[in-house]
């Protein structure tokens, strides 16, 4: 007797068995990771070269003497979208250097104009941006939003500003070709208007219409 019984049992127990096998192999597979979104902003490797139709800065006049004419401090930055770090030192003007960050008003007000002066100057001056005191996502949102594109270097420790004694956000520096800042300006949003003036009166460049 038992042993029918357990010839009927057995039947029901590789049945059981192996839908519980078969369940396992019909589970979906893990979705992948979503990809991280692309920097919106150029690369950081053409910061070293001079722009191709680079002029000398004119003496230093007015507001500029206020800067001292000083040198860019010797910081190294990371670069937005990776590969080797920047020396400040290392960057061949004439530049403008704009530092922001995503949660500052001001500074989302004026980023686009300093697009406009990158693309309107493109081959005589770098416009080059630093993050700082943000987040790599509002960071990034910014430049997808605002269509920024020029190279963004990385500073999230405060140290240019440091180096520089200044804590205003935005703050703009005016470099010449020899490296030395002509002008630093912490007035708030610049526009184009303004841009077009501080670049000719400190870096001595006519910025095309």
């Amino acid at each position: 007797m038992n042993r029918c019984l357990a010839l009927l049992v057995l039947p029901l127990l590789l049945v059981v068995g192996g839908c519980t096998a078969g369940k396992a192999d019909d589970e979906p597979a893990p979705r992948p990771a979503a990809a991280e979104r692309p920097s919106p902003f150029r690369d950081c490797s053409t910061l070293g070269a001079a722009p191709t139709a680079a002029t000398t800065a004119p003496t230093t006049t007015g507001t500029t003497a206020a800067a001292g004419g000083q040198t860019l401090p010797e910081l190294t930055l990371s670069c937005f979208t990776g590969g080797a770090p920047v020396a400040l030192r290392d960057l061949a003007g004439p530049a403008v250097i704009n530092v922001w960050a995503s949660w500052c008003g001001p500074c989302r007000k004026e980023l686009p104009a300093f697009q406009r002066l990158s693309e309107r100057t493109a081959g005589q001056l770098q416009v080059v941006g630093v993050n700082t005191r943000d987040s790599r996502g509002g960071a990034q949102s910014i430049g997808e939003d605002f269509g920024v594109r020029f190279p963004i270097l990385v500073d999230q420790g405060d140290a240019l500003q440091r180096e520089l004694k200044r804590n205003a956000f935005p703050l703009t520096l005016f470099v010449d070709a020899d490296g030395r800042i002509r002008h630093i300006d912490a007035t708030g949003a610049l526009d184009d208007a303004q841009l077009v003036k501080l670049v000719r009166q400190h870096l001595g460049l006519a910025v095309p219409a």
